[in-house]
C-alpha cells in the first residue's frame, strides 16, 4: 500500500432497482385488492446505474472537487465514500477516520440538544471525551449556536443544523473530510467561514472531497478536480483543466433559450420552480450570440407556489473559469421587507451595450432568501458569447470582463 494514499477506489458501480407500477392505486384498499386478484402478477423494475466503473486514487492532504451536473452520480459517491450507502460492485479502501456532511442533519439525533450531538459525533468519529473538550469551544463558537446549545436540534432552523453540523465535521480533526454542497442552505458569511475553515484543514494535511456547484469556489480550494458524467468520470486532473472541460461540453449550450415545457422536470424547490430562461435583443429575437454594441434582454419566467417573505431570485453572469462577474436581481431595488404573492412572475433584465467585454460567459439562476436558506442553487447555466461589432473598428479585444464606454473629456492645456 502506497502510504501517500488517503482514497482508494476501484471498480466502483452502485445500481438501483426502479419499480415501475403498470397501474397507479390512490387507496390502499385497491392496492390489496388487485395483489389478491392478480397474485403472481410480477411488477416491472428497471435497474439503474448510478455510478459505472469508478477508478481513481486521492493523496493524503489532496482538496479534491467532484463536478457535474444534477443527477450526474455525485452525491451517489459521496454516500458510498462515506459508508452511507454499500457499493453494488468495486472496493474501496480509506486511510484514516471519516468527516461526512452531505444532508443538513447526517449524524444528528432530532432528540439530542446540540451540546448532546456534538459528543455523539465526536463518539461516531471514534473521539474520546477529552479530545471533544478540546474543540468544544471552538465548535460552538464557529457555529454561533451557543444561546441554543441546549435545545434538541429537531427545533433548530435549517441554517442553525447546517452550521451546527459542518462545525462539528471540520472541527473534530477528521483525517479525510467529505462536504456535498449542503452547504447552500447557509448564508454567503457562513458559506464563506465554511470555504476559509476547509482551506485550513487542507493545510493542516488532511483531505477534502467537496461536492459544489461554485465552479469559482473549486478553482480557489480545490488543487484537483472529479468530473462525473452519467455515473462515470470524464475527468480528474487539475481543476482548472476540469472546469474548462465541464463549461465547454456539458453547460447548456442553447440558441439563448431554455424551457422546461414539462412542468415536473422544471428547476424547482419547495417553493418556486423555474419555467424558461430566454437571451434576446430589444426586438425580441432569440439568441446567445450577442454583438457587443446591443442591449441584451435576460427574461426569466418563474411560479412561486405560495407567498415568501423577502424572496429574491438573481441571474449570475459567470466568466469562462468561473468568475462571477456580477449578480443581480429584481428585488435590488426592494430596501424594505416585502411579501411575493404566489403566482407566475415574468422578470427582465436590461445589459447595457458596451458593458462585457468580447468572450463567452454563462449565465447562472439562483434564489434564496436572504440570511436563511438558498430556494434554487445553481447547474443552471447558460452559455452565450458577446462578439465584436464591425462598426467599432480598431476598438477590439482589451484586458477585463467588462469594456464600458466612458465619458471623457480631453483638452489641450498647453502648446
Amino acid at each position: 500500500m502506497n502510504n501517500d494514499i488517503a482514497i482508494s477506489v476501484r471498480n466502483l458501480s452502485k445500481a438501483y432497482n426502479i419499480a415501475h407500477n403498470a397501474e397507479k392505486h390512490t387507496m390502499l384498499s385497491e392496492a390489496i385488492m388487485q395483489t389478491l386478484r392478480h397474485p403472481l402478477r410480477r411488477q416491472e423494475k428497471e435497474t439503474f446505474w448510478a455510478l459505472k466503473d469508478i477508478n481513481f486514487d486521492i493523496k493524503k492532504g489532496d482538496v479534491v472537487g467532484i463536478i457535474g451536473r444534477n443527477g450526474a452520480g455525485k452525491s451517489t459517491l459521496l454516500k458510498v465514500l462515506s459508508r452511507i450507502t454499500e457499493p453494488t460492485t468495486g472496493e474501496i479502501r480509506l486511510y484514516g477516520r471519516v468527516g461526512s456532511l452531505l444532508e443538513v442533519g447526517t449524524g444528528f439525533h432530532p432528540e439530542l440538544t446540540g451540546r448532546e450531538n456534538i459528543y455523539l459525533n465526536g463518539a461516531i468519529l471514534g473521539m474520546r471525551r477529552r479530545e471533544i473538550d478540546r474543540h468544544f469551544d471552538e465548535i460552538v463558537d464557529f457555529a454561533g449556536v451557543e444561546k441554543f446549545l441546549d435545545t434538541p436540534v429537531k427545533r433548530y432552523s435549517s441554517g442553525m443544523y447546517v452550521r451546527l453540523a459542518f462545525a462539528v465535521a471540520a472541527h473534530l480533526n477528521p483525517e479525510i473530510l467529505i462536504v456535498d454542497e449542503v452547504l447552500s442552505v447557509g448564508d454567503a458569511e457562513f458559506q464563506k467561514k465554511c470555504l476559509g475553515k476547509m482551506g485550513e484543514v487542507a493545510k493542516a494535511g488532511r483531505t477534502v472531497l467537496l461536492v459544489s456547484h461554485n465552479m469559482a469556489a473549486v478553482r480557489q480550494l480545490c488543487k484537483y478536480s472529479i468530473l462525473i458524467v452519467n455515473g462515470s468520470i470524464e475527468a480528474y486532473d487539475n481543476s482548472f483543466d476540469v472546469v474548462n472541460t465541464y463549461f465547454n461540453t456539458h453547460i447548456n449550450n442553447t440558441n439563448g433559450k431554455l424551457v422546461w415545457n414539462d412542468i415536473d422536470i422544471a428547476p424547482e424547490s419547495d417553493v418556486l420552480k423555474l419555467i424558461s430562461i430566454e437571451i434576446k435583443d430589444l426586438n425580441g429575437n432569440i439568441s446567445n450570440q450577442r454583438p457587443i454594441d446591443e442591449q441584451t434582454l435576460i427574461e426569466l419566467k418563474y411560479l412561486y407556489y405560495e407567498d415568501v417573505n423577502n424572496a429574491r431570485i438573481v441571474i449570475e453572469i459567470i466568466s469562462f473559469d468561473g468568475t462571477i462577474i456580477f449578480q443581480t436581481g429584481p428585488e435590488d431595488i426592494h430596501v424594505n421587507d416585502f411579501i411575493i404573492k404566489k403566482g407566475i412572475y415574468k422578470s427582465t433584465c436590461l445589459i447595457p451595450a458596451n458593458f462585457l467585454n468580447t468572450g463567452d460567459y454563462y449565465l447562472n439562476v439562483v434564489a434564496h432568501i436572504p440570511n436563511k436558506r438558498f430556494i434554487l442553487n445553481g447547474n443552471i447555466r447558460m452559455k452565450f458569447n458577446i462578439l465584436q461589432s464591425i462598426d467599432i473598428g480598431g476598438y477590439g479585444k482589451r484586458p477585463g470582463w467588462i469594456r464600458p464606454i466612458l465619458n471623457w473629456n480631453v483638452k489641450q492645456i498647453q502648446e
